[in-house]
């Protein structure tokens, strides 16, 4: 993703925030938000629709939107249409990044995208990325993944699962895609994916070898990282015209 502007982050100002999608995410994301002392000035969820309008989103700086895949995309959309700065957690439907990212640009639009939010999980992005450079003369090791996330998660595999992966076949030349079940040859990444309750979600990275193992594992505890995380990017965003990741929400870039 291209961006623009500078990596501060800072909460000078106080935010109006609309959430979009009012879950268990949006609940997190509203006790971090209060927490930080900004508002929460719209809160839309299947009960109230009706509510999502240009109208109520003009009274907003800004827009997180944490929903499905089947609803994310028309949501950007709608928050983009309006003017309104957008940080998208939803997974699942990247198949229609090109239209977004099109759409974003074209309207002079502010987004923040990323398959996760927590900060520790972007810190294990940059660990799996160096891992994966080291590990690519070293034919002997294989790589495998696994992810466990809770039954209500509706895609599979999970939306940080396949950025670990896509990090993997970036820098480690001898695999040439992933799948989502057992490998069936050596150039194949096997993601394998597990729904148990109450797991909020665990991601492993694992290179093996006849002499040893090496694993990267990161787990969260509860949905309060994955929460901080999005309003941090709500208070990069404030300002700022382009696309970005956490990356630059973190400084990483």
């Amino acid at each position: 993703m291209n961006a623009a502007g500078n990596s501060v982050n800072n909460r000078a100002t106080t935010l109006n925030i609309a959430l979009i999608g009012y879950g268990k995410m949006g609940k997190a994301i509203e006790e971090i938000a209060l927490q930080r002392g900004h508002t929460i000035a719209l809160k839309i969820d299947i009960d109230s629709a009706d509510q999502f309008t240009p109208e109520n989103l003009a009274t907003c700086d800004v827009a997180i939107e944490f929903t499905s895949p089947h609803s994310a995309v028309e949501n950007i959309r709608k928050c983009l249409a309006a003017g309104i700065p957008v940080v998208s957690g939803s997974t699942g439907w990247l198949e229609q990044w090109p239209t977004i990212k099109s759409e974003c640009e074209t309207s002079g639009g502010s987004l923040v995208y990323a398959s996760n939010y927590s900060v520790g999980v972007n810190i294990f992005f940059e660990l799996n990325n160096l891992l994966a450079r080291l590990m690519d003369p070293h034919a002997e090791y294989d790589v495998t993944m696994e992810e466990i996330h809770h039954t209500e998660k509706r895609d599979a595999p999970s939306g940080t699962a396949i950025t670990l992966a896509e990090q993997i076949l970036e820098n480690l030349g001898r695999k040439k895609q992933w799948v989502n079940q057992l490998a069936a040859t050596p150039t194949e990444l096997a993601i394998i994916s597990e729904r148990i309750d109450p797991a909020p979600g665990t991601h492993k990275v694992k290179y093996s070898s006849p002499i040893d193992d090496i694993e990267i594992i990161h787990t969260a505890h509860n949905r309060k990282g994955f929460a901080t995380g999005a309003v941090l990017a709500a208070e990069f965003l404030k300002g700022k015209k382009g696309i970005f990741s956490m990356k630059d929400v973190l400084g990483f870039s």
